[in-house]
């Protein structure tokens, strides 16, 4: 499976020019660690593991990166429901404010916001 494809999609190009831009080192490390290593392994499917990167990025704030993974969610089989139920059960652990800062984000990144 090729993570990178299959989450970055048709963006893959922009992507890899934007962390270029920032660091090589730093795009180099996230292309090579981040999607061929970890993100490539056998166990659980792309969109499951997209599923769970929105968890994580909603705890974190839901830092622009999150619109990354909400499209990898989408291209990789998930429904608008599934995304919307993970940010929800993500407000359980991470708590209102987290939450409500990650459906503005899912809102900006369909249009609607």
């Amino acid at each position: 499976m090729d993570a990178l494809k299959g989450i970055w999609g048709e963006d893959e190009e922009k992507i890899r020019a934007r962390l270029a831009a920032l660091d090589p080192d730093l795009a180099r490390y996230i292309e090579d660690f981040a999607y061929r290593e970890v993100l490539s392994r056998e166990g659980l499917d792309l969109k499951t593991r997209e599923l769970l990167a929105i968890t994580a990025l909603v705890g974190l704030g839901s830092p622009p990166e999150i619109a990354t993974h909400f499209k990898g969610a989408l291209q990789n089989g998930a429904s608008e429901k599934e995304i919307r139920e993970t940010l929800l059960q993500a407000a359980l652990f991470f708590g209102f404010p987290r939450a409500i800062a990650a459906f503005e984000r899912w809102r900006r990144f369909k249009g609607e916001g």
